[in-house]
């Protein structure tokens, strides 16, 4: 059953995203729906602030502010659930009905991660093996594994012109 879960987004009170995470998967735990209703997340980034008096604090910041990202088999039983935990306001979608998100919606927004593993690294000649620039051949610049991103410098049009593809794009050249 749980091939059919997806990522749906709950709105809920400002400040109440933690709280409405944790009551709901309590709430699925004691109805033992935790087939049906597999995971509540408030995605977060950590932020370095400045302070006044000039030093920095590292703090943790929520992406969606007043969304809760909830990972669940739609059904009448699990949306009741969801709709009615305390300081849930609705399901985004059109007239509250819930849309699931696509999976590169997921990625994109940092609710799930997705492991690539890297082959390559700074320096190496890679091919680009999909997109718009496929069948290129580049060094590598920069690598942001967490970002799902690589820099590479081509050479287009007699340039050289850097370029940033997914990680998954690129492939190391073999000497």
């Amino acid at each position: 059953m749980s091939e059919e879960a997806k990522w749906y987004v709950v709105h809920t009170y400002s400040g109440y995203e933690n709280k409405v995470a944790s009551t709901l998967m309590s709430t699925v735990e004691n109805r033992g729906l935790s087939d049906q209703i597999l995971d509540a997340k408030v995605p977060t980034e950590i932020v370095s602030e400045v302070k006044d008096d000039g030093s920095t604090k590292e703090v943790e910041r929520k992406l969606f502010p007043g969304y809760v990202f909830v990972k669940m088999v739609y059904t009448d039983e699990t949306w009741y659930v969801v709709r009615n935990i305390r300081g849930c306001t609705g399901f985004v979608g059109p007239s509250s009905k819930p849309v699931p998100l696509s999976e590169s919606e997921v990625y994109k927004m940092g609710v799930e991660k997705r492991v690539t593993e890297v082959k390559y690294a700074v320096g190496d000649q890679v091919h680009i093996i999909d997109g718009p620039l496929e069948d290129f051949v580049g060094i590598v610049d920069e690598l942001d594994v967490d970002k799902n991103y690589v820099k590479v410098t081509i050479s287009m049009f007699g340039r050289e012109t850097p370029v940033e593809i997914e990680l998954n794009q690129a492939e190391k050249l073999e000497d």
